[in-house]
């Protein structure tokens, strides 16, 4: 059949939003509730949460997670967020508490870090009815502990050997939904696809990069019109 004609709406004001590179629409997506998600956004930037085409926003940070964080992003995203709420650090009941109030805030699912316990992983699964994702470095991770313990989704963030891992677990596990890094560029954005990820993730540009853009724009329609 011919590609349907898809009819786009813009307008000037939001023509600057950052959109996810068009070869994440390969990846076959996952559907969470009902709502397909190709693209996933990493970024607890507001302004840029709200401008953006990704599906999803995955809102993982630093540092402890706290619940004015995930508040503020869930309240203003119009798009599903996948809510960090610890693991390493942060475990046991208030991993428990945060998963709780994520699920309370309308958040997609909840995010645990790679070195999140089992036990933590369980006892979350027992008091949230949306999906646990649990990160995962490193090539060796027991994913079928994972998996018994609760996890609904795997997030892949190997750096360079992203590819690598989740070919590696897509060859055990055909069924795991997969979210992975994408990388740099088109190609490695490919290469993860093609090696199982079912949706990928995106590292926009800082705030400050994308400002410094716009504020050259700005400077060289001010030097023409002073040329003028």
């Amino acid at each position: 059949m011919p590609q349907q004609y898809v009819p786009e709406i813009m307008t000037e004001l939001r023509e600057g939003i950052v959109k996810m590179p068009t070869v994440i629409k390969r990846a076959s997506g996952i559907k969470i509730f009902e709502k397909e998600i190709h693209s996933v956004i990493f970024t607890t930037d507001i302004a840029i949460i709200k401008n953006t085409n990704a599906d999803a926003v995955i809102a993982v940070y630093p540092f402890t997670p706290h619940p004015t964080i995930m508040q503020a992003i869930t309240m203003a995203a119009d798009i599903p967020v996948l809510s960090g709420i610890g693991g390493g650090t942060t475990q046991g009941s208030r991993a428990e508490m945060m998963a709780m109030f994520a699920e309370a805030q309308g958040s997609l699912g909840v995010v645990v870090n790679a070195p999140t316990p089992i036990a933590t992983i369980r006892a979350i699964d027992e008091v949230v009815d949306i999906p646990i994702i649990a990160t995962v470095v490193h090539e060796d991770t027991n994913i079928q502990a994972l998996i018994d313990a609760g996890v609904s989704i795997l997030n892949v963030s190997g750096a360079k050997k992203t590819a690598a891992i989740v070919a590696k677990i897509r060859k055990k596990f055909q069924k795991i939904p997969i979210i992975a890094t994408g990388g740099k560029d088109d190609d490695q954005i490919l290469a993860t696809i093609e090696a199982g990820a079912n949706a990928i993730t995106y590292t926009p540009p800082t705030n400050g990069t994308l400002f410094a853009e716009k504020m050259a724009k700005y400077r060289d329609a001010e030097q023409k019109k002073h040329e003028g």
